[in-house]
């Protein structure tokens, strides 16, 4: 929840790859793993196409927030 909570402050960062890392205030997720299993599923996504971009809550991401605020 703390990526998802990071990625909505607009903290985040994401590279463009096929395992797509997460970097959050600059600095390289120390859970990449999650971040893969959190980008593969759909809750997360690279905002535009590239290198290093902002990383964006998608549609599930932000629906997963609402639940656990609300629980």
């Amino acid at each position: 929840m703390a990526m998802l909570r990071a990625v909505a402050a607009g903290r985040a960062t994401m590279s463009g790859s096929c395992e797509p890392d997460l970097f959050i205030d600059g600095v390289a997720c120390c859970d990449q793993v999650t971040a893969h299993m959190l980008a593969h599923a759909g809750y997360l996504r690279p905002s535009c196409p590239g290198d290093r971009v902002p990383a964006e809550l998608t549609e599930a991401g932000r629906a997963a927030l609402a639940v656990r605020t609300v629980a």
